[in-house]
C-alpha cells in the first residue's frame, strides 16, 4: 500500500524557506526602504519647490502655485513660524527648508536602518 497523506506536500514550520521564496523576501525588503526614501524626497522636493517659487515671485493666483503652497504649508505645518526675520524670502526658506531637511535626514536615515537589517 502506498503513502497517498494529502499533507505531506505542504511545508511545515521546522522546514526552511524554498529559494523562490527567500528572494521574494529580500526583494520586498528593498522595497520598503525604497519607498520611505521616495516619500521624504517627494515631500522635501515640494518644499523646495515652493521655496523656490517664492523667492522668484510666482503668481500667487497660478492653480500649481497654489497647489505647492498648500501642500508646503501641510508639510512644514509643525515647524511653522520658528523663525520670524524681517525679510520675508529669508523667513520662507528657513520655515519651510528646516522641515525639508529634517524629511531628508529622517527618511534616509531610517532607509539605511532597515537596508541593514
Amino acid at each position: 500500500m502506498s503513502n497517498t497523506d494529502p499533507v505531506s506536500v505542504y511545508q511545515t514550520y521546522d522546514q526552511s524557506p524554498g529559494p523562490d521564496r527567500s528572494a521574494r523576501n529580500q526583494a520586498t525588503a528593498r522595497r520598503a526602504p525604497l519607498a520611505i526614501c521616495t516619500i521624504a524626497d517627494v515631500a522635501a522636493g515640494v518644499l523646495g519647490l515652493w521655496i523656490v517659487l517664492y523667492i522668484l515671485g510666482a503668481n500667487q493666483a497660478n492653480p500649481f502655485v497654489e497647489f505647492v503652497h498648500g501642500t508646503a504649508d501641510w508639510l512644514s505645518g509643525w515647524a511653522q513660524d520658528i523663525f520670524t526675520m524681517d525679510t520675508e524670502g529669508l523667513r520662507v526658506a528657513l520655515n519651510y527648508g528646516l522641515p525639508a531637511v529634517i524629511y531628508l535626514l529622517l527618511g534616509h536615515g531610517i532607509a539605511a536602518r532597515l537596508n541593514r537589517a
